[in-house]
């Protein structure tokens, strides 16, 4: 009776590891390869349970979603023969299992080498053609872009699609830092004296013709001036002459007695003889 309880719990270990090995999950974040006595019989695998034969098929799982690969900076020269310094990295993915297994063996450190060779030889290549100031402060968007084209194809051998290439960051090494410097700020010198000298033109032509103005403003109001002037000038000798004429001795009294008032002002003593016309009025019989 032992024995066969024995037997049994054998056999039952027996269909549970056969059951076990016959049955893999494929998780939505990996990819899956089915070997067949080594040979690849499948990579099309969706997330879910799947089934293999037992000691005959292996599974193969690799990461599916998008990785990073920060590359190691590096010098590039640039279309002047200057040296840059630059840290890079990209996004990259594995698309056909298949031809990623054939290809790097499933090694990801080994994809990451080859895919790193790849983005230097377009980094080598755009920057070749780019002098410092385009790579430092141009539009990269169309270099990436080449730089993409470019690592996809060779990549798609490989059974990865690259997804992005960023450059983090640029610098100079110091022995080029100090050219490249002197050189923008003598270019930024020669701006400023530009536009100093662009101001100081304007300068000169907003302040002549305000001069301009001005002397035509003075001029047309002295115009007006004497204008107004002799318009004034015209009316009063036009009321002295209706005062005149409407009691002509009386006019002519007050204007000589107006007359005597500017002579005769002050403390100063005059000794003269009242004769002549002016001083009729003081000789006159009808003042004694």
């Amino acid at each position: 009776m032992s024995s066969r309880l024995n037997s049994i719990i054998f056999i039952v270990l027996i269909a549970v590891f056969v059951i076990s090995s016959s049955v893999f999950f494929v998780d939505q974040r990996e990819r899956a390869l089915l070997l067949r006595l080594g040979q690849i019989e499948r990579s099309d695998y969706q997330p879910g349970i799947h089934f293999k034969i037992p000691f005959i098929n292996e599974v193969k799982k690799f990461d599916g979603r998008v990785l990073t690969l920060d590359a190691t900076p590096a010098r590039y020269l640039t279309g002047e023969k200057k040296n840059v310094l630059v840290d890079s990295f990209l996004l990259w993915r594995i698309t056909d299992v298949a031809k990623y297994y054939t290809s790097m063996g499933g090694d990801e450190d080994r994809a990451k080498l080859r895919l790193s060779q790849i983005v230097r030889d377009g980094l080598r290549g755009e920057f070749g053609k780019r002098t410092i100031k385009e790579v430092v402060s141009g539009d990269r968007n169309e270099m990436i872009k080449v730089i993409m084209a470019a690592a996809n194809k060779d990549a798609e051998k490989f059974g990865i699609t690259v997804e992005t290439v960023r450059i983090k960051r640029i610098d100079l090494p110091s022995e080029v830092s100090t050219s490249v410097y002197t050189r923008m700020e003598a270019e930024r010198e020669r701006v400023a004296k530009e536009l100093r000298s662009q101001g100081a033109e304007e300068s000169e032509k907003i302040r002549s013709d305000a001069d301009r103005q001005r002397t035509v403003i003075l001029a047309d109001s002295q115009r007006q001036a004497e204008v107004l002037r002799g318009e004034g000038d015209a009316q009063a000798t036009e009321i002295y002459a209706d005062a005149y004429g409407q009691n002509a001795e009386f006019y002519g009294l007050y204007r000589r007695l107006a007359a005597y008032q500017n002579v005769f002002k002050g403390d100063d003593i005059l000794v003269i003889e009242p004769k002549g016309e002016f001083f009729k009025e003081l000789s006159s019989p009808s003042l004694n």
